[in-house]
């Protein structure tokens, strides 16, 4: 028998599951979905352009390291969960805490070669492609007799 699901998840187990209702006001749903942090990364013929959504977050929340080699993205949402004890909710999935996610983008690249914007809930970062340095051909000198 199919069951009526909100968010993935069944319906019933949400209304009675707990009907006393306190695990409703504990912070069940507070910990980061695996929906922060979505990344898109595009090749151009000189860098790699990563995307990185931050619903939900300022410029301010948003700080990129580069630390041996890879690039570390960290994002710190400080906002309160306020205690409104006039309201009584059902359910809670905003996020309060720290997502970070990182990239290895090579031990060449510097921070200076890395630009980075901040628009409308998306990080736009443009890494440069690490160039390899070319491999120096053996030169033989012809030895006559």
């Amino acid at each position: 028998m199919l069951m009526p699901s909100i968010f993935g998840e069944n319906l019933l187990d949400d209304f009675f599951g707990d009907l006393n209702g306190a695990a409703r006001n504990q912070m069940r749903y507070a910990a980061p979905s695996s929906s922060l942090m979505k990344t898109d990364i595009k090749e151009t013929e000189n860098d790699y352009e990563i995307n990185i959504d931050l619903p939900g977050f300022k410029k301010e929340d948003v700080q990129a390291e580069l630390k041996d080699g890879y690039l570390v993205i960290t994002a710190k949402n400080e906002s309160s969960m306020e205690d409104t004890s006039s309201k009584e909710y059902i359910r809670r999935e905003r996020f309060y805490g720290t997502c970070s996610r990182s990239f290895y983008v090579g031990k060449d690249v510097q921070q200076e070669d890395i630009s980075a914007k901040f628009e409308n809930g998306v990080l736009i970062m443009n890494v440069p492609k690490h160039v390899e340095k070319p491999v120096e051909e053996k030169k033989y000198i012809a030895i006559t007799g």
